[in-house]
């Protein structure tokens, strides 16, 4: 396998490189960009030019190589040397309660026999992201992993772009099917937040919509928290996670962005599930914390592939509450990755508005907030 990552400025930079693009003989092109750029025809008739099989989502900022960047445009091509070979898949998203429901018809499409890994790319607003994996993992094998995220609109939150094969849209989910026995994937997650405050019971809650802590309006008792952060609501949210803890009061690993707020209802709206009687706690964290995280993120794949020399392509999926707090130090969290993987690996990605990724390669997928997420790909000779 060989990959290559690309970064534009512009949609004729993109123009002007892509004879070369298309020389390279890509099985699959990603493209991750500002969402301006998907509002323009040409960003899809490009790309679709370059390779047939192509994907992307707007984003809350790119990443290439070891950069951050904000109003660009970040392209990875790949191409196998074996048998192994991608399969799109694409359904719409109506609103969010749907969500499961196109998890479901998405996976549907998905042929199993074969299948070794799945990349997701979906809507960053209007949906509940934990239902819409809860709908495609109820039809893919167990041992089939997931990764990917919903897409960002630079911190906006009200309307991001999903490109595919048949064009560019708002509320599509797509899905990227690998297949090839050489295939080989390695996944990780990690957070660096710290909780704070008093645990809150969840006593009322539907899907992703928060309702009562410990019988008092959700919205109230968290704008009692954030003081003269209120004032910036939603936005603020980023800054200000929740710790999901089960009905024991224990972790659960899982962090959840409040993504709206309702103030006729005093609810707040989640980018996940939480469901009741389960506890919440608010969290916050430093730049240090967050590189931190990142650093646990890597960490175990870096020893797994540690001496290889199998070109490998990282796929990375960060959120844009890290981005917020660590502010000028972003790519300090893309440089650790640049540093603990071998020099044969490719990095290219997003921040999202949710982060789908097992925890480790053992572990079931699940919808993260507030994570760095990484997924490996390689081609065993």
């Amino acid at each position: 396998m060989f990959s290559k990552t690309f970064f534009f400025q512009s949609l004729d930079e993109l123009e002007q490189e892509s004879d070369a693009l298309r020389a390279f003989a890509p099985t699959l092109l990603i493209v991750y960009a500002s969402a301006p750029f998907f509002t323009s025809s040409q960003l899809y008739l490009t790309v679709s030019k370059i390779c047939a099989n192509c994907v992307g989502c707007s984003t809350a900022g790119e990443i290439s190589a070891n950069r951050v960047t904000n109003n660009s445009i970040s392209v990875v091509v790949v191409r196998f040397e074996s048998s192994s070979y991608v399969k799109i898949h694409q359904t719409r998203l109506n609103d969010m309660p749907s969500s499961f429901d196109a998890g479901q018809s998405l996976a549907r499409d998905i042929e199993p026999i074969g299948l070794k890994g799945i990349y997701v790319l979906a809507p960053g607003v209007e949906i509940n992201g934990s239902a819409l994996l809860k709908g495609i993992t109820a039809y893919v094998p167990q041992n089939v992993r997931i990764s990917g995220g919903l897409a960002g609109d630079d911190g906006a939150f009200e309307q991001t772009y999903l490109l595919h094969p048949m064009g560019i849209d708002n509320r599509s989910v797509v899905a990227v099917a690998f297949y090839g026995e050489s295939l080989a994937f390695d996944y990780s997650a990690g957070g660096g937040w710290r909780s704070f405050g008093p645990a809150r019971r969840v006593a009322s809650a539907k899907a992703n919509l928060l309702f009562e802590l410990d019988d008092k309006p959700a919205l109230d008792i968290y704008k009692a928290y954030l003081g003269e952060y209120a004032e910036d609501l939603p936005a603020s949210g980023l800054l200000f996670p929740f710790e999901v803890l089960n009905e024991n009061g224990e972790p659960t690993g899982i962090i959840r962005t409040i993504l709206g707020i309702d103030e006729q209802n005093k609810s707040l709206v989640l980018a996940g599930e939480v469901n009741e009687n389960q506890y919440l706690r608010l969290m916050n964290a430093s730049t240090e914390d967050l590189i931190g995280g990142a650093i646990d993120a890597i960490a175990p794949i870096a020893e797994k592939n540690k001496g290889e020399d199998l070109h490998c392509l990282a796929l990375v999926t960060s959120c844009v509450g890290r981005k917020l707090v660590m502010g000028d130090r972003i790519e300090e969290e893309v440089e650790e990755l640049e540093r603990q993987l071998n020099n044969t690996t490719n990095i290219a990605g997003f921040y999202s508005y949710g982060e789908i990724s097992p925890s480790n390669n053992e572990s079931n997928c699940e919808l993260h907030n507030q994570t760095l997420t990484l997924m490996l790909l390689k081609e065993k000779h």
